[in-house]
């Protein structure tokens, strides 16, 4: 699967895959924005969603003529794409369509995209995009330990992977033991995994009595699911391997939207791609770059199903300045949460990575946790449960300190005293997906 016209783009000089798009003055890409923008409008509007949610206002392509004007659109939200599906978003001709996509979402219709050949071959040249600009070459071996399927980590890295011209192990998802043997046999030297299990691997690899570092494996694209800095740096430790953090989702096609460079300083955000806006989530007006708020996200190169200011609901930060490679698109944070995953207790924001960031300052801690919201008395409870890893659970007196000293430093964080409960490794549910951090059985929250 080839597309001419992005072929035509592909010039790597030995640290940019596309470095005359990578490193492209910021007035020009805001040029190509705007032109790009333009086109966009003129496909969505031959949906049957955005025909009438852009004809009610009266929105044509003529309506752009600089970044800004990105502001005279309205929003779109999980809730539009869920309430017009499957199709009611997609604006090319359904003949030209090759793939469809979707979220896995518990309750209601599922998220769907629809790519056409188009679509596949400009999310793949991301990826490939990404992986060259961490030293990723064509004589590299790269292993997915993603889910393939209607997930989008395995098949978008898989060609992404493939366009670059590396060697791809479709490992998938699962089975520890037959992904370190992979690892070893193929000589694998770059892998795709969510954080929480390139953590089990390196636990298996510890059972298994083999050093990481005994093999080629050097690179490990991460992301899918939060983390914290402290994460990052530890996976790399326990594995003996740079990890790179990167941003996607399947509403802007699924990973490689934003990904970190060798620099590790923040994620380049692909503006060739995307256009980017960082907005207060109460009054949905643009805050100042380093600022955090919740990322809006507009798609650029969609030729069947572009979105038009998508509130992702996540939230992060522009980061200010240049950053060291050279690349002139900017740069966004790790993601710091999300506004839909925060929850309250006690009148308190919580996000599950404010607990994850306490848990791992204590080294005989395991990597597992569970936060479990309840109502006892009419009062509702917090309780952190986590996996012990290395410490001797018959060791009252030490487990006692402990608890006491996790439960003082998760009061200075999120400023509520939760319970804490340490157990054994092994104890607490393993998710072959993303990892699932919080129980609310709060009546009414489930």
């Amino acid at each position: 699967m080839t597309d001419e016209k992005i072929m035509a783009t592909i010039k790597p000089d030995g640290e940019c895959w596309q470095p005359e798009i990578e490193k492209m003055p910021r007035e020009q890409l805001r040029e190509l924005q705007v032109k790009k923008l333009k086109e966009s409008i003129n496909v969505a509007l031959k949906s049957p969603f955005y025909k009438k949610r852009l004809g009610d206002l009266g929105i044509t392509a003529d309506s752009i003529q600089t970044p800004e004007d990105i502001r005279k659109l309205p929003f779109t939200t999980k809730q539009d794409l869920r309430e017009n599906y499957p199709f009611g978003l997609v604006g090319g001709n359904m003949d030209d369509a090759i793939r469809i996509h979707s979220t896995s979402g518990t309750t209601g219709h599922p998220t769907v995209v629809t790519y056409s050949e188009h679509d596949i071959c400009s999310w793949a040249n991301m990826i490939a995009r990404d992986m060259y600009m961490v030293g990723c070459r064509k004589s590299d071996v790269f292993q997915n330990s993603s889910g393939y399927g209607m997930f989008t980590g395995g098949l978008g890295f898989q060609h992404g992977a493939e366009w670059l011209g590396a060697t791809t192990v479709p490992a998938a998802a699962g089975n520890s033991k037959r992904q370190i043997m992979f690892i070893k046999d193929f000589g694998t030297t770059c892998l795709h995994a969510i954080p929480s299990y390139a953590i089990r691997l390196a636990e298996v690899f510890q059972e298994e009595g083999v050093d990481p570092r005994s093999t080629k494996l050097r690179t490990l694209f991460i992301g899918a699911e939060p983390h914290t800095e402290e994460q990052r740096q530890r996976i790399e430790r326990l594995l003996g391997v740079k990890a790179y953090n990167s941003f996607g989702m399947t509403e802007m096609n699924g990973p490689g939207v934003a990904f970190e460079c060798k620099y590790q300083c923040g994620m380049h955000l692909w503006e060739d791609n995307y256009i980017i806006e960082i907005v207060n989530p109460d009054t949905l007006e643009p805050v100042p770059d380093g600022e955090i708020g919740e990322m809006v996200l507009t798609t650029l190169d969609r030729t069947m199903m572009p979105i038009l200011r998508y509130r992702t609901r996540d939230l992060t930060r522009i980061i200010p300045g240049e950053c060291k490679c050279g690349r002139t698109h900017r740069r966004i944070d790790r993601i710091k949460g999300r506004t839909d995953d925060m929850f309250i207790i006690k009148g308190v924001n919580v996000f599950p990575m404010q607990v994850e960031k306490i848990l791992v300052q204590y080294p005989g801690l395991g990597s597992n946790y569970l936060i479990t919201l309840d109502t006892e008395d009419d009062n509702d409870i917090m309780t952190v449960e986590v996996e012990l890893d290395g410490l001797n659970t018959d060791v009252y007196p030490e487990l006692q300190k402990m608890t006491r000293d996790i439960q003082r430093a998760l009061k200075d964080e999120i400023l509520l005293t939760p319970r804490v409960k340490l157990v054994k490794k092994g104890s607490l549910p393993v998710s072959e997906g993303k990892a699932v951090r919080v129980k609310d059985l709060r009546p009414g929250r489930g």
